[in-house]
């Protein structure tokens, strides 16, 4: 089992859709996020991708040398970026931060955003030239010298000079709904993805991805991107979700939401369909709330409630094969705190810092002893 935090790129603050409460994000914050969740026992952080967040692959450079174990999950676009070119970006990482790296594959969703970036091609067509990509990438990271030719992606003894220090390469990350985008998941990555959907639909996609992949003679692990508000009881979680929300008005979801309508993600669409919008029928799930969903692209819903009925939830998705936990929450410096200090006991995630989250001590009693025991409630 593995839980990775979230690095707020794109901005962060106390509430949805107003300035009201938000928190600048620049370097000193991204740092004081990434030691937070180095300190707390996180497995890692993801950093997101596109052009309304900062470039993920020099944030999380800049970052590296902040943090001591902190494993980061960053993304290569195919159709952006060249295999050759990604390969060598990804080995220097793993390098130079002592095998810390771990790769998303995103093959875009918004075709708005994508024509920006000079990219023009079909949605399936994206996957074909995902796998393309990740044809050459995978054998310059094993050492080969690479001639392919391809629809998309075209290179002639192409080799990389340094290896990676994972063999054979750092673990590839990657999410898609559609046929095309399981398809590709299957016959080349380690990690499949999905946004946090009711655990049904969960196990359904799990063994859709299960069986395209034994088909390909390979086995995959599954992860899900969620966002979380836990509080020492169960009032207090949703209290505090209602507070996230309070500051929008319907102008705003139906504005966000027409924006999010004109990408092509199938993954997106159905974080859509789970609300369709309407602020009063969040909770899809028991305690899965997709507010955040009705302004915020991706992953839209939550975990909300006391500790041990998140911790519940978090285990009814690792008995359907759930490995990868992909947790955020707002503001993100404190969420990341709340989830740790209060669920990582509950769960069978334990490494050398979550054990000493179980040794605090807290503050000095009458400047003369510490509190035995745990009278409040955690």
């Amino acid at each position: 089992m593995e839980i990775l935090w979230f690095i707020p790129t794109h901005g962060d603050g106390r509430y949805l859709g107003t300035q009201t409460g938000g928190r600048t994000a620049d370097h000193l914050y991204f740092k004081q996020v990434a030691q937070a969740a180095d300190r707390l026992g996180y497995t890692g952080v993801l950093l997101p991708t596109g052009r309304s967040c900062e470039d993920p692959w020099l944030t999380a450079a800049a970052l590296v040398g902040e943090t001591k174990d902190l494993k980061f999950l960053v993304a290569v676009r195919p159709g952006l970026m060249q295999p050759s070119v990604a390969a060598r970006m990804a080995s220097t990482m793993d390098r130079l931060s002592d095998g810390r790296l771990l790769v998303n594959v995103v093959a875009g969703g918004d075709p708005y955003e994508l024509a920006g970036d000079g990219m023009f091609i079909s949605h399936d067509e994206r996957y074909k030239a995902t796998e393309e990509f990740l044809t050459v990438w995978r054998g310059l990271m094993r050492g080969e010298t690479v001639t392919y030719e391809g629809d998309h992606v075209k290179v002639e003894n192409s080799n990389l000079l340094f290896p990676p220090k994972q063999a054979p390469h750092p673990p590839l990350y990657f999410g898609g709904s559609s046929q095309a985008g399981i398809e590709a998941a299957a016959k080349h990555t380690d990690v499949y993805l999905t946004w946090g959907e009711p655990p049904e639909q969960v196990k359904e996609k799990i063994e859709t991805v299960k069986k395209q992949a034994a088909q390909e003679g390979r086995t995959m692990r599954f992860g899900i991107r969620l966002h979380v508000i836990v509080r020492e009881t169960e009032e207090e979680a949703w209290k505090a979700a209602e507070r996230l929300i309070s500051h929008l008005d319907e102008e705003t979801i139906a504005k966000a939401q027409a924006a999010l309508r004109r990408a092509d993600s199938s993954g997106q669409k159905r974080m859509a369909d789970l609300h369709n919008g309407d602020r009063t029928k969040l909770e899809i799930s028991p305690n899965l709330w997709a507010g955040i969903g009705l302004v915020r692209g991706g992953a839209g819903t939550a975990l909300v409630g006391d500790p041990q009925t998140v911790a519940d939830r978090i285990l009814e998705y690792r008995a359907l094969g759930i490995e990868s936990f992909i947790f955020s929450g707002y503001p993100h410096l404190e969420e990341a705190y709340y989830l740790a200090e209060l669920v990582f006991p509950l769960l069978p995630f334990q490494n050398e810092r979550t054990k000493k989250l179980e040794r605090r001590l807290g503050e000095a009693m009458g400047n003369d002893h510490f509190a035995r025991g745990n009278k409040a409630t955690v």
